[in-house]
């Protein structure tokens, strides 16, 4: 059975923060679960706030295409191959007067810290970052970072053992968008876990999440072919 499970009691993140550390102290990991850390806290801990007054100066520095435009809004390519609105500069639980720039190397910082939690427990570990959706309303967690999970899996039946030749689920976005289920953005709940999957953790040198990002020349919608 799948379970996630919020972890309360952290505290505000600040620049140079263990997050291993808070992490171990308010959460008992097994091997197996799948620890989900919204980017924020990553980006707090890593230093990344900078002045609101420089906001469009740093998401121009953070872009590397703009692929829409309409009056204030740019959605723009950032440097990590995201596409998302104002490059995923972001205002919201952040002190007064600063905007949060997304980690430098999400894979990097997931990697950094299963390496620490892994000395508790066999787990993977996910950075997860809110996106919008082309064509849909709303947005949802998705996987930003990885380290030590299957970012996909790949059914070859299905039901009936008619052969599958395109499902491939991304299940590491599956996985931040159901822990963003018990990570409110009011509820100062920035880690969760999810247990029950114990077949998607792996070692920590398995692909990241920047694998997930879909290359120039397969994207039909850049080309428009």
């Amino acid at each position: 059975m799948l379970t996630v499970s919020g972890i309360a009691g952290l505290p505000e993140i600040r620049e140079g923060d263990d997050l291993a550390a808070l992490i171990l102290a308010h959460a008992s990991l097994s091997d197996g679960d799948i620890v989900v850390v919204t980017s924020k806290i990553v980006s707090k801990a890593e230093g990344r706030l900078v002045p609101a007054a420089d906001r469009e100066a740093a998401v121009t520095a953070e872009t590397v295409r703009v692929v829409a435009e309409r009056g204030p809004v740019r959605i723009v390519e950032n440097r990590l191959g995201i596409v998302a609105a104002a490059a995923g500069v972001d205002a919201s639980n952040v002190p007064e007067g600063h905007i949060l720039l997304l980690p430098v190397d999400p894979d990097a910082s997931a990697r950094r810290l299963a390496q620490r939690l892994r000395e508790a427990a066999h787990v993977g570990v996910l950075v997860s970052d809110t996106l919008g959706r082309a064509w849909r309303l709303g947005q949802t967690d998705a996987a930003i970072g990885a380290a030590g999970v299957h970012l996909f899996e790949r059914p070859d039946r299905d039901a009936d053992g008619r052969p599958l030749a395109v499902t491939m689920p991304c299940v590491a976005d599956e996985l931040c968008a159901a822990a963003e289920l018990v990570k409110p953005k009011a509820g100062h709940v920035p880690v969760a876990v999810v247990s029950g999957r114990p077949d998607l953790v792996g070692d920590l040198d398995l692909p990241g999440a920047r694998t997930i990002v879909r290359s120039p020349d397969e994207d039909l919608f850049r080309t428009g072919g």
